[in-house]
């Protein structure tokens, strides 16, 4: 009866150490899965971390805003300086023009007539300019008050707000 214990006790033993890799195995790919799946909890972030990225987001979208905001003055004092420029050369072309042509001019009654005639062509485009330019004063002074409006209800709200 010992003899056959001991035959019993060596086939499970032998058993046992057959299966012993198998559930080495199934127990690696256990641990990888957990692993995979704590990795994959690891990367959802927390509340806390999901506040910092917002706020992150925010701070950069103010940022964004506030370069939007340069790049457009940029752009608008280019604009306005080129305008400048353009009016300059023509003024400096219009002067040189009528130094070469006053003596000639001056001479005879048609070239006064013609001299006159084109001070005229002249004068017109200014004032064409001219009311260009006031059109545009008055679009801008009307948006700035629109503005200074709104900043002034949203402060009287914040006032009642706070």
């Amino acid at each position: 009866m010992l003899h056959k214990n001991r035959r019993e006790i060596r086939k499970k033993d032998s058993i046992i150490i057959k299966q012993r890799p198998i559930s080495e195995i199934d127990l690696a790919i256990k641990l990888r899965e957990v692993l995979s799946l704590k990795r994959q909890l690891d990367d959802v972030p927390s509340q806390s971390e999901l506040i910092q990225y917002e706020r992150r987001f925010a701070e950069l979208n103010v940022q964004i805003q506030e370069k939007h905001q340069q790049t457009r003055k940029y752009y608008a004092t280019y604009n306005a300086l080129l305008e400048i420029k353009e009016l300059v050369l023509k003024e400096t072309s219009l002067l040189n023009s009528i130094i070469s042509q006053f003596q000639v001019a001056i001479t005879s009654s048609a070239g006064r007539m013609k001299l006159i005639d084109s001070m005229e062509g002249i004068l017109k485009g200014t004032q064409q300019k001219l009311a260009k330019v006031q059109l545009g004063l008055r679009t801008e002074q009307i948006k700035c008050d629109a503005l200074k409006e709104e900043y002034a209800a949203l402060i009287a709200e914040q006032r009642i707000w706070s």
